[in-house]
């Protein structure tokens, strides 16, 4: 399926404007591109879509008025293509990827999360990013229906146990300590995999 297989994933999951993509690439900042990489699940899901309803890609890939206006039909095609198959793009995210370490910075739905377990046992690492109404209407965030209450918003508030869960309400230090940590447990994870590697039995 893929060139390499993985040592660690990081599940990411937040509701918008938590922050997923400011933290995810701090996070491959600290650890190096060499080492690790973030795949995104949207991003071959904005693919196709485009190539289907002849669209701007790289439009749909950033975070301006282009992408809303089609976010919610986005949002019901993209519902539609994973009813046909659970990891669909879950497949197409992970193709080219080699670093022994993977972020997959957008997980929105249960079978997102079922679908990583099941392919990678053990090695799934679920983290939140969380942030207070105020502070996600101060970077833009308005609530809209059709959006904010489906399950590409809401599939993950119920029913995950999350490993790590990173408040981002503006606090760099708080944000640093929190990073730390996290950091911390993905090293003490990869000297556990590096131990098993080589452990040979007598």
């Amino acid at each position: 399926m893929t060139a390499t297989q993985p040592r660690t994933i990081l599940l990411f999951s937040g509701k918008r404007k938590s922050g997923k993509d400011y933290v995810t690439d701090l996070i491959q900042k600290r650890l190096t591109t060499d080492m690790c990489c973030i795949l995104r699940l949207s991003a071959p899901l904005k693919h196709q879509y485009a190539k289907d309803h002849k669209l701007d890609y790289e439009e749909l890939l950033g975070s301006g008025q282009y992408k809303e206006s089609y976010r919610a039909d986005m949002i019901r095609w993209g519902e539609m293509k994973r009813q046909q198959d659970s990891g669909f793009f879950c497949r197409l995210a992970i193709k080219h990827a080699t670093q022994p370490i993977w972020i997959i910075s957008d997980c929105r739905r249960m079978s997102d999360v079922r679908w990583f377990r099941e392919e990678f046992p053990g090695k799934c690492v679920c983290v939140r990013v969380e942030a207070s109404e105020q502070t996600r209407s101060q970077r833009g965030w308005r609530f809209t229906t059709g959006i904010d209450d489906a399950e590409s918003e809401c599939g993950l508030d119920e029913g995950v146990k999350f490993d790590c869960i990173i408040r981002n309400d503006g606090a760099d230090d708080i944000l640093e300590k929190q990073l730390g940590d996290l950091l911390s447990l993905i090293k003490s994870r990869e000297e556990d995999s590096e131990t098993q590697n080589n452990f040979k039995p007598d």
